[in-house]
C-alpha cells in the first residue's frame, strides 16, 4: 500500500485578518510528482513556505515524510529539499565550493560529500564545470547547480518552486528531464509552476488552489475531462484586425467561457454548446472582424481547466482577500493577454 509523503488536515495560515491558506486538506503519495498551481496571491507559495518550516501554520495539522510539521520540525527539515524560485548560491565560489559549503551545513561527512557532489554533477551534466566560478555560468547552468544543491542531503521530498522560470527552451527541457530522473530515483516532487504544459507533462496529479482553497484536485487528464463533460470546445481564431472592443464582444457571448489572447492576431476561445462556433463567427463578423482562420481542438488543455476554475484575469498579490470559490458554471469569463 502506497504511503503518504504529505498529509494536510484543515491546514490554515493567516496573516492578521487575511487568510492566505484556508482550511485545506490533501494527501500527496510517496513517489508522486504533485503539481501545485494557482494564480498570483492564491496561497500556493505560502503553503510551500509553511511546509518547508519557513513559517508556522495558524491551525490544522500537517505531516511531512511521516513527521509532525510543528512537533518534529527538525526531522521534517532532514527529509526535504527546496529548489527556491530565487537561486541560493555564492557567485564567487565555484560549483564544487558551493556544494561543499551547503553539504557541510547538512553535516555530511567529507568523503561522502565529495562522492555526492560528483554524483550530482554527473546527473546534470556539469562535471567539467566543477571548478568554475558560479558568476561565469549562464542562468540555466546556475539553475542546474541550484537543483542539485537541494539534493545534497538525499531528501525524500523535493519542493520545486518555479524551477524553469526565465529559462530558455533548451534549459527548460533539461530541467524537466532532470526532474523526472529525480522522481524516478524515488523522490517525491512538489512542483509549483505557472507553465501549464510543464504541470501537465510532469505531474501525476494536480491541485489548483484559489483564494486559499483547493478548487480542483485530480490527474491532469481527469481535470481536462471535467471541462469536456461540460460540452466545451476550444477554438483557435486568427483575426487580422483584432481589437480590445472585439475581444469584449466575444466575451459577452453567453456560450463563451474563456478567451485567451495569444498575440496581436490570435485568440484561443473556449465555448460550450453545439452551435457555439456559429455564434462566435457571427459576432466577429457583425463587429467588423476579419477572420483569417479558425481551428477546432477536440480536447481541453490544463490551461482551459485553470481558467475555468479560477475564472479571473489578474490578481492583486498584496491585497487580495479570501473569497468564496465560484464554480465553473458560475465563474466570470477569463481573459489572459
Amino acid at each position: 500500500m502506497t504511503k503518504n509523503a504529505i498529509e494536510l488536515n484543515n491546514f490554515t495560515k493567516k496573516f492578521g485578518d487575511f487568510t492566505a491558506v484556508d482550511n485545506i486538506s490533501l494527501d500527496v503519495k510517496e513517489g508522486e510528482i504533485f503539481g501545485f498551481l494557482g494564480p498570483n496571491g492564491a496561497g500556493k507559495s505560502t503553503t510551500i513556505r509553511v511546509l518547508c518550516t519557513l513559517a508556522q501554520p495558524t491551525s490544522g495539522s500537517a505531516k511531512i515524510a511521516g513527521y509532525d510539521l510543528i512537533k518534529e520540525s527538525a526531522k521534517v527539515r532532514e527529509n526535504i529539499g527546496l529548489v527556491a524560485e530565487k537561486m541560493i548560491m555564492y557567485e564567487r565560489l565555484t560549483a564544487a565550493e558551493n556544494l561543499r559549503f551547503f553539504g557541510k551545513l547538512y553535516d555530511i561527512p567529507k568523503q561522502k560529500l565529495e562522492e555526492r557532489i560528483d554524483e550530482l554533477l554527473e546527473l546534470v551534466d556539469m562535471q567539467k564545470w566543477k571548478d568554475t566560478q558560479i558568476s561565469k555560468f549562464s542562468t540555466g547552468m546556475k539553475q542546474r547547480i541550484n537543483v542539485i544543491r537541494a539534493l545534497l542531503p538525499e531528501p525524500k521530498i523535493l519542493f520545486m518552486d518555479e524551477p524553469t522560470l526565465g529559462l530558455d527552451p533548451q534549459t527548460t527541457f533539461s530541467i524537466r528531464d532532470i526532474t523526472r530522473e529525480i522522481n524516478e530515483s524515488g523522490v517525491t516532487v512538489i512542483l509549483t509552476t505557472h507553465a501549464m504544459t510543464e504541470a501537465e507533462a510532469l505531474s501525476n496529479r494536480v491541485a489548483i488552489i484559489d483564494h486559499g482553497k483547493i478548487a480542483a484536485l485530480d490527474t491532469p487528464q481527469n481535470l481536462k475531462n471535467m471541462i469536456s463533460e461540460g460540452d466545451i470546445s476550444v477554438f483557435g481564431t486568427k483575426i487580422t484586425n483584432l481589437s480590445s472592443n472585439l475581444i469584449e464582444k466575444i466575451e459577452s457571448i453567453d456560450v463563451v467561457t474563456a478567451v485567451v489572447q495569444q498575440d496581436h492576431h490570435n485568440l484561443k476561445i473556449s465555448a460550450k454548446g453545439e452551435n457555439s462556433l456559429n455564434q462566435i463567427i457571427d459576432i466577429i463578423r457583425n463587429e467588423g472582424g476579419n477572420i483569417a482562420s479558425i481551428t477546432n481542438s477536440n480536447e481541453a488543455t490544463l490551461e482551459d481547466v485553470f481558467l475555468a476554475v479560477t475564472g479571473k484575469e489578474m490578481r492583486d498579490e498584496a491585497n487580495e482577500k479570501a473569497a468564496p470559490i465560484q464554480h465553473r458554471h458560475g465563474a466570470p469569463k477569463a481573459r489572459v493577454r
